[in-house]
């Protein structure tokens, strides 16, 4: 058999890195659960025009073959791909069971997805995603876009990715999709949508090529493309980035509308989590189906590799034509947020393997006894293994050492009694497996 070739994109943690990846998770999940999401898995596989309606394109969903001779029009299900996101599943469940949801539904959705896209630090073709939305049935109330970021900052701020100076490192941009839109109304461009794409580029390709854009797709004359620029220089820490929009001079009923949503949103940030949100009227979200707030998260000295986490409101998205059932969301880039860290060294875990204590085996008949021992410590909830040989002391202790794992056990032996062994620091003391129990800290691998 030839030596196996990585497919690139698709990565595979080393054992250390997955049990970081397992902590993280934990923590989204228990934090979602604190604000009231409930846990819902869709399946991996949706209908090809259910996947881009979003406005991706066939060439970045999986599509799924059968090996049978017959085509997937025989099964009456169309042409099948690998879900790229977790919101187009999440809006086809809701209209398929919106009579057995309870509304408002709160949801959590932590799954694998798959986009056929070039990998690169940061990008991958398979990666885990971490979801939160909240659907009403007609009308959703605007206080809901006020809640995300706060849900956000405490899933990713007991993380220990702190910077030097003791501050949460992330940043969640905010914005209005009615902002910009109505903004552009009142300059009396022709296209507000194609001047929002235009502007969603403006990271990628600098206010040279966005000016040239506005006036390509949207008709812009030269000053409104001035304007529109002008609106994206404005960012602030709080509210007081209304004042400077209404600066700007341009009126219409949609920009107050918007104006008067962002800011409460931003009231509730520096409410309750100060420094955490910054108004920015950069951010558009170029994706179509967004209609109000629109979010996007930067991992402090990594915003050149873009956001790790994004979303907003949208009204459109899961509607059958009778019923409508508006949402607001945000997706954490799980996957993406752990390459970078991991790239960076910035996550570390205090060993390799989740084992606190190895009981050591003085001959192999009395492996029956190690065995026993093992038991008991686990039954109180202490991570153990026996030794996989009979080796002298001394190679088993080494064994342990080249693992991380900081306590070796004694079985006693002629009427002595147990000992176990701190390895890190020499110190070793009686010990019974019923009563002895480390230190807490040792009890599990530490991330830090």
């Amino acid at each position: 058999m030839s030596k196996p070739t990585p497919i690139s994109g698709f990565p595979e943690w080393a054992p250390p890195q997955r049990m970081i990846e397992q902590y993280v998770l934990d923590r989204i999940r228990r934090t979602f659960e604190l604000y009231g999401f409930a846990p819902l898995e869709t399946r991996a596989v949706e209908p090809l025009e259910q996947l881009l309606r979003k406005g991706e394109t066939s060439k970045e969903v999986y599509l799924i073959s059968r090996l049978q001779e017959e085509g997937p029009a025989s099964t009456g299900e169309g042409t099948l791909g690998l879900h790229f996101d977790l919101t187009v599943p999440f809006a086809r469940y809701v209209l398929e069971n919106a009579g057995r949801l309870q509304f408002p539904f709160r949801r959590y959705q932590i799954q694998k997805v798959w986009r056929g896209e070039r990998p690169q630090e940061g990008r991958y073709r398979e990666f885990l995603q971490a979801d939160i939305d909240i659907v009403d049935r007609d009308t959703l109330p605007p206080h809901h876009e006020a809640e995300i970021p706060l849900v956000l900052g405490d899933a990713l701020g007991g993380l220990p990715i702190r910077g030097t100076d003791g501050r949460l490192p992330i940043t969640v941009q905010v914005n209005n999709r009615k902002i910009l839109e109505g903004f552009y109304r009142g300059l009396g461009l022709a296209d507000p949508l194609a001047a929002l794409r235009a502007v969603d580029r403006l990271d990628r390709v600098g206010p040279d090529r966005v000016a040239a854009l506005l006036a390509e797709t949207a008709g812009a004359t030269e000053a409104q493309a001035k304007a529109c620029l002008a609106l994206t220089e404005i960012a602030s820490p709080d509210p007081s980035f209304a004042d400077a929009v209404r600066g700007l001079g341009v009126t219409d009923p949609l920009l107050d509308e918007g104006l008067t949503e962002l800011v409460a949103v931003m009231e509730n940030a520096v409410a309750h989590a100060p420094g955490l949100c910054v108004a920015d009227l950069r951010i558009a979200r170029g994706l179509d189906y967004y209609t109000g707030t629109v979010y996007e998260t930067q991992l402090r000295g990594y915003e050149r590799f873009g956001s790790v986490s994004s979303g907003g409101r949208y009204d459109n998205l899961a509607s059958d034509g009778n019923a409508r059932f508006p949402g607001v969301g945000i997706s954490i880039g799980v996957t993406r947020l752990l390459g970078l860290l991991f790239g960076a060294e910035a996550l570390t875990i205090s060993r390799s393997v989740p084992t606190c204590v190895l009981v050591a085996l003085a001959a192999e008949e009395r492996r029956p006894e190690s065995n026993r021992i093992a038991e008991a410590l686990r039954r109180r909830g202490i991570p153990t293994e026996v030794s996989p040989s009979a080796a002298k002391f001394g190679k088993q202790i080494r064994y342990a050492e080249r693992r991380g794992i900081p306590y070796v056990w004694f079985p006693g032996a002629d009427g002595m009694g147990d000992e176990v062994k701190d390895i890190r620091s020499g110190e070793q003391v009686a010990a019974v497996p019923d009563a002895w129990s480390p230190p807490a800290a040792d009890l599990w691998p530490t991330v830090g």
